[in-house]
């Protein structure tokens, strides 16, 4: 199904059974599969690749430029071409008015099985595997690295260059410094294990 005002680009490719509603962008060079469900006003810029079973939620943008400006010196910014793309696995679900930044060289890739709430970035370079979950406002900055059945809450942020191991817990409202060995949880800002934040804030009170 390819709803009124849609656009589908050249050399593109959309899976059966996948529903384009109106007012959807799809860029040129993009492959979709099977089964996808694109909501009304999705933008995927060119060379996305997107598995099966897809669905993203109105509003969201793929594949537009990673926020890359090297300095001059003047004080002004120089425009870093972004010439990746966005690779997203199967059974992902983006909620609405989310950003996934292309790769700058390379892609930002999303895992099988990924969940993305409202409302959320994920910069250039980032790689999410298998099942992570990321709840809303919360934002990963560029080339972050995410293991798999990551959980990071709400309004939660990951500063660029960070890897979190498989399993890591990110409490709401936290943010994100330095890597995180697989399994731990981590609360405040900047983020430590719970238990220790929990300590703190019981000594404050």
């Amino acid at each position: 199904y390819i709803g009124a005002f849609a656009y589908i680009g050249a050399n593109t490719i959309i899976g059966d059974n996948s529903k384009i509603y109106p007012q959807v962008y799809v860029g040129d060079s993009v492959s979709v599969g099977s089964d996808c469900v694109f909501f009304p006003g999705v933008k995927l810029y060119f060379e996305t690749t997107i598995g099966n079973r897809v669905i993203i939620h109105s509003g969201t943008v793929v594949g537009s430029d990673g926020f890359g400006f090297a300095p001059l010196a003047d004080g002004s910014y120089n425009k870093v071409s972004q010439i990746g793309n966005v690779i997203i696995g199967n059974g992902v679900e983006i909620g609405a008015n989310s950003c996934v930044d292309r790769g700058k060289f390379s892609s930002t890739i999303l895992g099988d099985g990924c969940k993305i709430d409202n409302l959320v970035q994920i910069g250039h370079n980032s790689i999410l595997g298998k099942f992570c979950i990321m709840a809303g406002n919360s934002g990963l900055a560029g080339s972050v690295t995410l293991g798999n059945g990551v959980i990071i809450g709400g309004s939660a942020s990951i500063k660029d260059h960070t890897t979190l191991g498989d399993g890591v817990t990110i409490g709401a409202g936290s943010g994100v410094t330095g890597d995180v060995e697989a399994g731990k949880t981590m609360l405040g800002y900047p983020a430590v294990e719970a238990r220790t934040a929990l300590k703190q804030w019981a000594i404050l009170k």
